[in-house]
C-alpha cells in the first residue's frame, strides 16, 4: 500500500514534459486523459518548451506521434522563435524531422534571426537533415539578418558534407551577404581548408574568385592572413601562382596541349598526324586538345581538332566540355563555334488556360453539386489522415498488409527472373553445344570435299595424259612378270610334295 501510494505521488509530480523526456507514451496518455495539455509550455525551462518540443529535443518519436495525432500545435515558437522543427534540426533527429513533414508543418519557418531549420541543420552539420529538409521541400536561398543562406552557414562552420549536400541541389555559390562575403571568404576566414577547396574545385571563373572583395576591400586571402589560417594561405599561394605562371604549371607531359595552349597548329598536326598522342587525350586533370585550345581563343587550331574528328563533348574532371570552358573565358567566337549561343527560354503561354480553369470553378453550383463537392473534400482530408498515419506506423517500424503482399509480389517477381535466367543460361549451354558440333560438320564437309576434288583432278589428268611406248613396254613386262607362278613357300614357308597321279 505505501509503495503503491510513493508511484502515485511519484506521477502525481511528475510533468507531461518530464514523461516525454522519458518517451513513455503510455504515462503521456494517462496524464492528458487527466487533463494536461498537449500545448502546455515549461515554465521551468528558460526556452519555454512545449511537449512536442521536448519530443524533438529528446528524440521521442512515439511520444511525438502521439502528440501530432492529438494536434498539437507544430508551429509554436519559443522565445528565440525557435519551432519542433528547428529543435530536431539542430539535435539531428532525422526520424522527428521526417514525422514533422509527413504531418505537412512548415519547414521554411523562421526564427528570431530569420534562420530557417535548414540553417539550424547546416550550422550543426547534420547533413542526414539537411537531405530530409531538401527533398521535403525546405527553400535554399532564404536568408537570415545577416543574409546568410544555408550554404553560407556551412561554409562559416566548416561541415562539408552539407556544403556539398547543398550544392548539388542546386545552391549557389556567387552570392554574397550583407557585407558583400562569398562562402569562400567565409570558409578562409574560419581556415576551413577541405570547404574551400571544395569551392575552389567548382568554380569555373577561378580568377574572379580568387580576386572578389567584400565591403571592406578583402579577399578570401587576405582574410586568411588576417586570422593567421596558414594552412588556407599556403593553398591560396599556390593557386595563385598556377594562374599567373600558366605555361610553367602544364605539365610537360602531354606536348600537345602544351602547343595547344600557345597556338602552335603546326606542332599540334605533327604530333597527330604522326600518331603520337590522339586527338582526343586527356591529360592529368581530364582536359583534352579542344579544352586547351577552346579557353585561349585558339580558333584555328579548334577549327583544325573539329574538322579532323575531334570529340567536343568529352568533360574534365570538373565536368566541363570545351564550350564551357569557352565561356568561362569568355572567348565568344570559340563559343560559337562549339555550338554555343544564348539559349531561349520558354515564354508561358498558359495564362489563357488557367483564366479558363478559374472561370469554371468560379461558375455557379447547384446545391447537389456543392454536396458532391463537400463530400469529396472530406474524403481527401481522411485519405491524408490515413496516408500520414501509415507514414508514422511504418517510422516505427510497423509492416501493413499492402506492405507485405509488395514485399511477396517482389519475392515472386525474383524468383521468375531467377528461374528465366537460368533457362536462358540452360538454352546458351544447348545452343554453344549445337554451334560446337555445326563447326565440326562444317569441317568435315571441307575435308570430304578436297578430298572429293583433288580425286577429280587426278582423273582428269590420268584420262587427258596420252599414252607412251616406254609406259607401254613397262606395261607389258610387269602383266608378264604378274602372270608367271610365284613360289609360294618363299613367301609361306609351307613345303609341298610332288605325287605322281597313279599314286594319287
Amino acid at each position: 500500500m505505501i509503495i503503491q501510494q510513493k508511484v502515485f505521488i511519484e506521477f502525481q509530480t511528475r510533468t507531461i514534459h518530464d514523461i516525454i523526456r522519458e518517451n513513455n507514451v503510455k504515462d503521456l496518455e494517462l496524464i492528458v486523459g487527466r487533463g494536461a495539455s498537449v500545448n502546455d509550455v515549461d515554465i521551468q525551462n528558460d526556452d519555454k518548451f512545449t511537449p512536442l518540443h521536448w519530443a524533438a529535443h529528446a528524440g521521442s518519436l512515439e511520444c511525438m506521434h502521439w502528440l501530432l495525432w492529438q494536434s498539437a500545435n507544430m508551429d509554436a515558437p519559443t522565445p528565440k522563435g525557435w519551432t519542433p522543427a528547428h529543435i530536431a534540426a539542430i539535435r539531428g533527429h532525422d526520424a522527428c524531422v521526417q514525422a514533422l513533414i509527413n504531418n505537412n508543418v512548415n519547414i521554411n519557418t523562421r526564427d528570431r534571426r530569420n534562420q530557417t531549420c535548414l540553417h539550424m541543420a547546416c550550422s550543426h552539420g547534420n547533413s542526414f537533415v539537411v537531405h530530409t529538409l531538401l527533398r521535403g521541400g525546405a527553400d535554399l536561398n532564404y536568408q537570415d539578418v545577416n543574409g546568410w543562406t544555408p550554404v553560407f552557414t556551412a561554409a562559416y562552420h566548416g561541415r562539408l558534407g552539407c556544403l556539398q549536400m547543398l550544392v548539388k541541389w542546386g545552391a549557389k555559390l556567387s552570392d554574397v551577404d550583407n557585407e558583400g562575403n562569398t562562402p569562400a571568404h567565409l570558409a578562409a576566414m574560419e581556415g576551413h581548408l577541405p570547404c574551400l577547396k571544395f569551392i575552389i574545385s567548382i568554380t569555373r571563373d577561378i580568377p574572379a574568385l580568387l580576386g572578389a572583395r567584400n565591403d571592406q576591400g578583402d579577399t578570401p586571402k587576405s582574410l586568411a592572413e588576417q586570422f593567421f589560417k596558414e594552412s588556407c594561405c599556403k593553398y591560396l599561394d599556390a593557386l595563385e601562382w598556377e594562374q599567373d605562371h600558366p605555361e610553367q604549371a602544364e605539365n610537360l607531359a602531354f606536348p600537345a596541349h602544351v602547343a595547344a595552349y600557345n597556338g602552335d597548329l603546326e606542332h599540334v598536326k605533327l604530333l597527330i598526324e604522326q600518331g603520337v598522342v590522339n586527338i582526343n587525350e586527356r591529360d592529368e586533370h581530364g582536359a583534352t586538345l579542344a579544352h586547351k585550345a577552346a579557353g585561349q581563343g585558339h580558333l584555328e587550331i579548334l577549327q583544325w581538332l573539329i574538322e579532323n574528328g575531334a570529340t567536343i563533348d568529352l568533360t574534365s574532371e570538373s565536368g566541363e566540355t570545351p564550350k564551357d570552358v569557352a565561356r568561362r573565358y569568355g572567348q565568344l567566337a570559340c563559343l560559337k563555334i562549339l555550338g554555343g549561343g544564348a539559349e531561349k527560354g520558354d515564354g508561358t503561354q498558359h495564362g489563357h488556360a488557367n483564366d479558363s480553369k478559374r472561370s469554371s470553378e468560379h461558375k455557379r453550383l447547384t446545391p447537389k453539386e456543392e454536396e458532391r463537392r463537400r463530400a469529396k473534400t472530406k474524403l481527401d482530408d481522411l485519405i491524408k489522415q490515413i496516408d500520414i498515419a501509415k507514414k508514422n506506423f511504418r517510422q516505427l517500424g510497423g509492416h501493413l498488409d499492402e506492405d507485405e503482399q509488395r514485399e511477396a509480389l517482389e519475392k515472386e517477381t525474383h524468383k521468375k527472373f531467377h528461374d528465366y535466367d537460368r533457362q536462358l543460361e540452360y538454352v546458351r549451354v544447348e545452343r554453344e553445344k549445337l554451334q560446337a558440333e555445326l563447326d565440326e560438320c562444317r569441317k568435315e564437309i571441307i575435308h570430304l570435299t578436297n578430298i572429293l576434288r583433288s580425286y577429280e583432278d587426278r582423273t582428269v589428268y590420268v584420262q587427258q595424259r596420252p599414252p607412251s611406248r616406254t609406259r607401254s613396254h613397262k606395261t607389258k613386262k610387269t602383266s608378264s612378270v604378274v602372270n608367271k607362278p610365284r613360289r609360294v613357300e618363299k613367301q609361306t614357308g609351307v613345303v609341298f610334295v610332288r605325287r605322281n597321279s597313279l599314286n594319287s
